[in-house]
């Protein structure tokens, strides 16, 4: 078998608002030509108006990731800024409510809007997706079975997402639970072979309930078109720092479970029950909680089962990858906590969501060119 490539490639969703205000703005019919596209390079519309997605080129490594997203957050800052406007990043917004949202006038778009009516209405989430350049199907599809442990750890490193529609909902990734109303989404089932994974494919296709598996929305996925495992859990992280920081993270378990793999090892895969009880503890408390340690079959603190990911589980790959500083910055993100706590930290001070957009606005510009 060959090398993976482990090729890295990032896609976020930003808010567009307005900075008097602090409501989201429709704003992506401003920017369309007449064939429905932007034509900023990376930059595309999405479902709702006031929701624009950027997707990196191909790179290689966490400090290629660190320039394409600087790169593309500039480009929409820019855009939006040229119309009096403004971008977060957050996976929800503090207080703009869905009700008064337009969908994208396109057909793709209009198309989910039909198929699902006040679900994708009410979809009004941003996300971050990561992929990982994995050219072998059969250990793309080893991967995806063995990754999906690490998803309640990654997730509560990116959470962003404690607000909806005005309100602190107590939990740390709102979004992810208005992600879940979606069908075909959360963590994936295991196949032991790719062909199993095609198999179901092609009888969701045959009944017409999807028309290809751009269509399958999964925690982790097969890409449809390019040679990638597809994290797609992620709230958009806040600040670059944040957004590389998982990129680094992802790319390293790929590259730990290749060197499992070609050694003749590999990591336990563990029960969907128990991985998705790790989730929702992850969606409830972030950093701040207690997960499972499956394999003691005991609760721990979070941040010390992150802590053990990282200085122990991929420890060895991170010099070899180069990503050893990107990595260790979760240990800055356990100790001063994620985009959630902050932005409850500044409701808890101030009392005004609109301060929690004020901030979130300049911590999404932080490290982008003046």
């Amino acid at each position: 078998m060959k090398d993976p490539s482990l090729t890295l490639g990032i896609e976020e969703e930003y808010q567009i608002v307005d900075p008097e205000t602090g409501e989201l703005h429709s704003y992506i019919t401003q920017i369309l030509d007449a064939e429905g596209q932007i034509t900023v390079e990376g930059v595309k519309p999405e479902l709702h108006q006031s929701v624009i997605e950027v997707g990196s080129g191909v790179c290689r490594t966490p400090a290629e990731i660190r320039d394409e997203v600087v790169r593309l957050r500039t480009a929409v800052s820019d855009l939006a800024r040229s119309d009096g406007l403004r971008i977060l990043a957050a996976g929800t917004h503090p207080f703009s409510s869905w009700m008064d949202q337009r969908i994208t006038p396109l057909e793709r778009y209009l198309g989910v809007e039909q198929d699902l009516q006040d679900l994708a209405r009410k979809n009004l989430i941003f996300g971050m997706h990561v992929h990982v350049g994995i050219e072998d199907k059969e250990f793309l599809i080893d991967a995806m079975k063995v990754a999906r442990y690490f998803i309640p750890h990654i997730l509560a490193l990116s959470t962003s997402s404690p607000f909806w529609m005005g309100r602190p909902t107590g939990l740390k990734s709102y979004r992810s639970v208005q992600w879940r109303n979606f069908p075909r989404t959360g963590i994936p089932p295991t196949f032991g072979t790719y062909s199993e994974y095609e198999h179901i494919v092609r009888s969701l296709v045959a009944a017409n309930a999807i028309e290809d598996a751009s269509k399958i929305w999964w925690d982790l996925r097969p890409h449809h078109l390019y040679p990638t495992l597809e994290f797609r859990f992620c709230d958009i992280c806040t600040r670059v720092d944040e957004a590389v920081c998982i990129a680094a993270i992802i790319q390293a378990i790929v590259a730990k479970l290749w060197r499992l793999r070609r050694d003749n090892m590999t990591f336990r895969v563990y029960p969907l029950t128990l991985i998705d009880e790790n989730k929702w503890r992850a969606v409830r408390f972030g950093v701040s909680g207690d997960l499972l340690d499956l394999g003691r079959e005991t609760p721990r603190p979070a941040k010390e089962l992150i802590e053990e990911l990282i200085g122990w589980f991929l420890d060895d790959v991170l010099d070899d990858l180069g990503s050893r500083k990107e990595v260790e910055y979760a240990f800055e993100i356990l100790e001063r906590g994620t985009s959630a706590d902050r932005q409850l930290a500044t409701f808890e001070e101030s009392g005004d969501l609109k301060a929690v957009v004020d901030r979130l606005i300049a911590e999404t510009a932080e490290g982008l060119p003046t």
